[in-house]
């Protein structure tokens, strides 16, 4: 996966004060670390942080820090760890970036998405999906900006579940294969006056939602 650079430099001072001055002139304090590394303070551009977050819509992401140590320039592959922002106002106050290591597999959820019309949904059917994403483990170069299902073939009362899943070659999934990610079911039919006494007495039984899956961030595997 293609690395988004972003320039950091070496912050010398730590504590609130200096943080709240750096926030004042646009900047983000933030600190690097890594299994076995020493941590690193640094500060970004908040404009620039801002604009990665949003181009990478919530899919997993690698960024380049190209970081500036008084004239010396030192690259390092990493990932957000932690992003922490203001309750109201949603401003981006501290960041803490991740070194990984290309040599060495990492385990993180990758964003799935839904390709193609299905036949279910052509002929009356219902699409819903129970799984926005799935864990994978991988190196770092191996990894997939998400994972394309196509549901052309589904049918209504099919399912396509972990296990169907075709990821390439490298890449293993982590999640369980009896997990269901998107089913076509038949549309519930209206209920008539006829009917309406059955589902009274609680005949007809409510639909389950859909789980919703959130991201989770990445980690390196021992």
């Amino acid at each position: 996966m293609e690395a988004i650079e972003l320039k950091a430099s070496i912050r010398k001072e730590s504590g609130k004060g200096p943080a709240r001055r750096l926030r004042a002139e646009g900047l983000v304090p933030a600190v690097l670390y890594g299994s076995g590394a020493e941590s690193t303070m640094l500060y970004i551009n908040a404009a620039e942080l801002i604009k990665i977050i949003r181009a990478e819509k919530g899919e997993a992401g690698f960024i380049k820090l190209v970081i500036d140590d008084a004239g010396k320039k030192a690259e390092k592959i990493s990932v957000i760890k932690e992003l922490q922002t203001k309750t109201v106002t949603k401003k981006i106050v501290h960041v803490d970036f991740y070194e990984i290591r290309l040599d060495k597999k990492l385990t993180l959820d990758v964003p799935i998405h839904i390709v193609g019309a299905s036949i279910g949904v052509e002929k009356g059917g219902e699409l819903k999906q129970f799984k926005r994403d799935v864990k994978i483990s991988a190196l770092p170069g191996q990894i997939p900006r998400h994972i394309d299902i196509d549901v052309t073939d589904l049918m209504i009362g099919s399912t396509i579940h972990v296990r169907d899943l075709k990821p390439a070659e490298g890449v293993e999934i982590v999640d369980a294969g009896n997990t269901s990610i998107v089913a076509v079911s038949a549309k519930r039919a209206v209920v008539g006056e006829e009917a309406a006494p059955a589902a009274a007495e609680g005949e007809e039984e409510a639909a389950k939602e859909p789980e919703i899956v959130g991201k989770k961030g990445a980690k390196e595997e021992e």
